[in-house]
């Protein structure tokens, strides 16, 4: 029986189309926050957490955070939601060093290790407990 053949690379320009379109996805929601203002009400539904209990969620301030982004006011950015903001820088990173990878023909494959999992999980629980406690509400939105 003939072994099949291997099919053939793929081009440059094939392998930049997962990276590149990831990113028009990222700069086209980024647009649109930055255009219709969440700091103005009816624009974006509320958070279910917060109406109904008052806490503030990881997520709280996510939106006027990345809208403080898309026009470039980086301090109204971390008041709305520093650990969002931190979340944008690391996949600037893990991004970058994806299209570099694709670029070089390299092979790109993303694996969290089950202790970053954790350590992830918990400093977003840690955050999230922080900012909705009095000696924290500078990380309230």
């Amino acid at each position: 029986m003939p072994v099949p053949a291997a099919p053939p690379p793929a081009t440059r320009a094939r392998r930049l189309l997962a990276p590149l379109g990831t990113l028009t996805g990222v700069v086209a929601a980024f647009t649109y926050v930055g255009l219709v203002d969440p700091n103005e009400s009816g624009h974006y539904p509320v958070c279910p957490l917060l109406s109904m209990t008052g806490l503030y969620c990881p997520g709280c301030g996510g939106l006027r955070s990345a809208h403080a982004v898309a026009h470039g006011d980086l301090a109204t950015a971390f008041g709305a939601n520093a650990l969002a903001v931190v979340g944008y820088g690391v996949f600037a990173v893990v991004w970058l060093v994806w299209l570099i990878r694709v670029a070089r023909g390299t092979r790109h494959q993303v694996s969290v290790p089950p202790l970053l999992g954790w350590a992830v999980g918990a400093v977003v629980l840690a955050f999230s407990v922080v900012r909705n406690l009095p000696f924290g509400s500078s990380l309230a939105p």
